[in-house]
């Protein structure tokens, strides 16, 4: 009897104390959600899973090995861009070149300015200073041209950008740094100085030559991606070609997760393997290391591409604001077109979908957008709707480049600067976003607007709730539009993360009165302190 009437006084004790951090408003994580609504409770578990997987949300920087970082061994290593290639100086520009009749390709394909793997590494720290979580390299396989899109051999590394060896110590390195390696697959086509292919061509009982089409009905004997001579398709349909791409444990795709320690790959021209293919593959990546990613460039919209792959590179979302922002496209009609597209791929893929503004196939963002206005409201949006901002080598800095091959010069180390405009703003947008946990992982809501690109990301807990409004048009917009957010307090004040709005914006019922200049863009963030020792959200989470 005294052991129970002991145990019943212990619960009373706790159940007061209980009440007592709550009161008090102590932290309501460990209360087991004691205040959640029954949304919240469900919400808390996604968001907790979500939080624990690098893929959501990853803050991406995608380098061209080649034109990162000055090789500190160049004069060791000049034998391997003899001619017909041609090795520039790192001060020169990537201009558009010739065909040459006897290579097969362009003559700006085989230049090269000499950065590698080991000089890469070397640069680390401005990565890591950035906040970048996940480091992705454009193709590194044996190749020929600079680009490496023509692989010779996928498990061996371009000699003019190290070895395997040096593969595995920058993983280990970025690992330390509590970063991750995303490499570039190409694994629906090879190139046509491939051994194999050349092998193949020649001699019709080849063991490779069912590794690829032949036949008359082809211009150039053979099927080539997009028509390029240079770059001849993988027969997929033949197991021995997926049981070397990603099949076997030692495939390219496993051998590089398991052996050099990669965490992902990102796949070329996705949309040309398939469902079926992209669906094994990722299955493949998955067994040989659990949590891997795979991401596929894919152009299309991407409401059937999941569980294919995880993400994919979010072009549809790209183009929607490069339309709205050009006047193409309504405000109102772009968020009921994003709306539509996080509703009908869902939230978790678009988590983990890189969202491109530029990239080595694209203008840099500052030739694709005229106006720094254009420029810096791409970018917000690029880092508040769902996904994982993929930033391109050089924009931090304010490089430009117009069509390929001017967006693939070499970095501009003497820009990296303190005082620089493009990199004091950039890295404004990195701290808000690793500061706020809606925009890395939040839900997405539309917010009713006849005038901005208007959104909110919210989580569980009412005060990460963060109210994205842009304006995109030439004059200024003030309009009353509703957030719908049953937490949100009356007389609540929301703040301007980005210093538009000088003045706090208070939410009446649900509404709030949104006064946006003109070519610009707020993200208003919920204020929940108490004010002398008052707050309405004692009980609300």
């Amino acid at each position: 009897m005294n052991i129970v009437r002991h145990s019943f006084r212990n619960k009373i004790v706790t159940g007061m104390m209980l009440s007592l951090f709550l009161v008090q408003g102590q932290s309501v994580a460990d209360t087991s959600n004691y205040f959640a609504n029954e949304q919240d409770k469900q919400l808390t578990a996604s968001l907790v899973k979500r939080g624990q997987d690098w893929r959501n949300g990853a803050l991406v920087y995608q380098v061209l090995v080649d034109r990162y970082a000055p090789s500190k061994n160049l004069d060791k290593k000049r034998d391997l861009y003899a001619s017909p290639k041609v090795l520039k100086s790192w001060d020169e520009v990537p201009k558009g070149g010739h065909y040459l009749e006897d290579a097969q390709v362009w003559s700006h394909e085989i230049e090269f300015w000499g950065g590698d793997l080991d000089s890469l590494k070397s640069k680390l720290d401005h990565i890591q200073r950035l906040g970048m979580d996940v480091l992705y390299l454009n193709p590194i396989h044996y190749g020929f041209t600079n680009h490496k899109y023509d692989a010779l051999d996928y498990k061996k590394v371009s000699p003019e950008f190290g070895d395997r060896e040096d593969v595995k110590a920058l993983a280990d390195e970025l690992h330390r740094r509590g970063m991750k390696l995303v490499l570039d697959g190409v694994f629906n086509h090879m190139g046509r100085n491939a051994e194999i292919f050349k092998q193949a061509s020649k001699d019709q009982n080849s063991p490779y030559r069912d590794w690829f089409y032949f036949g008359e009905q082809y211009p150039s004997g053979h099927r080539a991606w997009a028509s390029a001579i240079n770059l001849p398709e993988l027969n997929l349909e033949n197991p021995a070609v997926r049981e070397h791409v990603y099949n076997a444990p030692n495939s390219v795709v496993q051998g590089y997760l398991l052996d050099e320690g990669i965490d992902g790959w990102r796949l070329d021209v996705a949309f040309d393997i398939g469902f079926r293919y992209l669906t094994e593959l990722t299955q493949a990546a998955h067994q040989a290391k659990p949590g891997a990613l795979v991401v596929g460039e894919i152009w299309n919209y991407p409401k059937e591409w999941f569980p294919a792959i995880d993400g994919i590179m979010n072009f549809s979302a790209r183009e929607v604001l490069i339309r709205t922002i050009f006047g193409d496209i309504s405000p109102a009609m772009a968020v009921t077109m994003l709306d539509r597209m996080v509703s009908d791929a869902g939230i978790e893929p678009m988590l983990k979908s890189w969202l491109v503004l530029d990239n080595h196939d694209t203008p840099r963002l500052k030739n694709l957008f005229p106006e720094l206005w254009q420029q810096q409201m791409a970018q917000v949006l690029q880092f508040s709707f769902p996904g994982s901002p993929n930033v391109y080598y050089g924009v931090e800095v304010g490089m430009t480049g117009g069509i390929d091959p001017e967006m693939r010069a070499p970095m501009r180390w003497d820009w990296v600067k303190d005082d620089n405009p493009s990199l004091v703003w950039l890295q404004n947008l990195i701290d808000i976003r690793k500061t706020n946990r809606a925009l890395r992982i939040g839900e997405f809501r539309v917010v009713n607007s006849e005038k901005l690109v208007a959104f909110e990301r919210y989580t569980d807990t009412a005060d990460e709730t963060i109210v994205v409004l842009a304006n995109p048009g030439t004059e200024d917009v003030s309009e009353s539009v509703m957030i719908a957010n049953s937490k949100l307090m009356n007389a609540t004040m929301m703040t301007d993360l980005l210093g538009v709005i000088k003045e706090p914006v208070q939410i009446w019922s649900g509404l709030i009165r949104a006064n946006v200049p003109a070519g610009k863009t707020v993200m208003l963030k919920v204020q929940t302190a108490q004010i002398s020792g008052y707050t309405p959200y004692k009980r609300v989470k």
